[in-house]
């Protein structure tokens, strides 16, 4: 058998311990299918002397983290710090540049500096792993860039957050509010102290910027993307949807469009009963479309030491086994500027929740703006409470573009009737 793999950790929290423990508890499986053992031989963290539940002792300590990329006896460094920029970011680019592999599950590197670092690994004959940077334990960037590798994409799309997608199913099954069920959500451990990454949809657009790349062959682009979160979702939307046969989710969704890229992420309303609509609580979710496969949807968990462990673990066998893919599935050279399409020129239904005040006139205003706009009222349901005072109206829209969309939503916030921002949310039949 081969002499044995040997990688450096960079970064003990949740994920770095379930890498600890899943190379020591199931080490004779791994060292069968890696075709040799893959040995942990450095560590460092903030602390050494954290009780994290695993022994770590035998390994070489690093105190400075930024130091452990330059560990001699490493084939390859394990990336766990976290972050677009700092101790991480200075970590991969060294070992990269040292000739040495990296595996990370840091999404946010990866979307903002993927271009350079595939060319780094490419120009020193390394690999620059990340099949745990996107939807945790599902193997969605092995699928993408080896099992679909035939296929010309046409469309890439999911539930790439499990916090928001946790947030709103506790929202459609109690009942509560966004702030309620986030506080909730805090406490349990679902979301972080502060959550501002996970519900205005930044973390699951560095997601999506990966996903766009692979499909499209194109650079990362992180800054072209339209992203919206899910912080303007209220009760009255989560009941509005399930009464017109929706469920809203926050969706990540790359689509090929007449030659050019839309990518966007934002909270949609899918049919009740579609497989995206049926996938609930901290799941994720993710489609794939290609020209001779369509692939049916996987699930799983997007997060937790477990899943993305796992995922962390199954890029170091690759390693161990000599694989050596290009970062994006092509050379760095055959990455594109991507052709991004103009959001205003598409199409889609809408949802539109408005909060006015229940006067005479106001229905009639509001008829006329999207008239204006050519908008077609597809549905509209408003329940009665005493005369002045405010009142939700929620309307689902026929196809119409989205910069008419846009437009009308502008006019109709101006009107004094209206007395909240606009709620305003694509229908996607997927």
């Amino acid at each position: 058998m081969s002499e044995p793999f040997r990688i450096a950790i960079a970064g003990l929290g949740t994920v770095g311990v379930g890498v600890i423990k899943i190379l020591t508890e199931n080490k004779d499986v791994i060292t069968q299918r890696a075709g040799r053992e893959i040995e942990i031989v450095a560590v460092s963290a903030r602390s050494k002397d954290k009780d994290r539940g695993v022994n770590i002792d035998g390994y070489e300590w690093f105190d400075n983290t930024a130091d452990i990329s330059a560990c001699e006896s490493a084939d390859a460094i394990v990336e766990l710090v976290g972050g677009s920029e700092g101790v991480a970011a200075d970590v991969v680019r060294a070992a990269l540049s040292g000739g040495k592999h990296v595996v990370t599950a840091n999404k946010a590197l990866v979307a903002h500096h993927g271009s350079e670092l595939a060319q780094t690994a490419e120009d020193n004959n390394v690999s620059l792993m990340y099949e745990a940077a996107v939807a945790g334990g599902i193997p969605v960037i092995k699928m993408m860039r080896e099992g679909l590798a035939a296929n010309n994409y046409n469309a890439v799309y999911g539930i790439l957050n499990g916090t928001c997608n946790y947030i709103l199913t506790v929202m459609r099954e109690t009942g509560a509010d966004f702030g309620d069920v986030l506080k909730d959500a805090q406490e349990f451990g679902y979301a972080e102290a502060d959550p501002t990454f996970d519900i205005e949809g930044i973390d699951a657009a560095h997601k999506l910027c990966i996903l766009t790349s692979i499909a499209f062959g194109v650079k990362p682009d992180f800054d072209a993307m339209k992203i919206k979160g899910i912080t303007q979702i209220n009760a009255t939307d989560i009941a509005y949807a399930t009464e017109f046969g929706y469920r809203i989710k926050l969706l990540g969704i790359a689509r090929k469009i007449d030659g050019k890229i839309m990518q966007v992420l934002e909270p949609c309303l899918v049919p009740i009963n579609s497989p995206m609509g049926i996938v609930e609580d901290v799941y994720n979710a993710v489609y794939v479309e290609g020209d001779f496969v369509e692939t049916p949807l996987i699930t799983g968990k997007g997060a937790g030491e477990g899943p993305t462990a796992s995922s962390v673990v199954a890029d170091i066998i690759d390693l161990a086994r000599g694989l050596n893919i290009p970062t994006f599935g092509v050379p760095v050279s055959a990455l594109q500027d991507a052709q991004w399409i103009d959001l205003g020129e598409t199409q889609a239904r809408y949802y539109l929740r408005l909060e006015v005040v229940d006067q005479p006139g106001v229905i009639a205003d509001i008829s006329a703006i999207l008239k204006e706009q050519d908008i077609s009222i597809e549905g509209m349901v408003q329940r009665s409470r005493d005369p002045g005072q405010p009142v939700p109206i929620v309307l689902t829209l026929h196809d119409a573009r989205h910069a008419n969309m846009a437009n009308a939503v502008e006019q109709i916030e101006a009107l004094d009737a209206c007395k909240e921002k606009p709620c305003l949310m694509r229908i996607e039949e997927l």
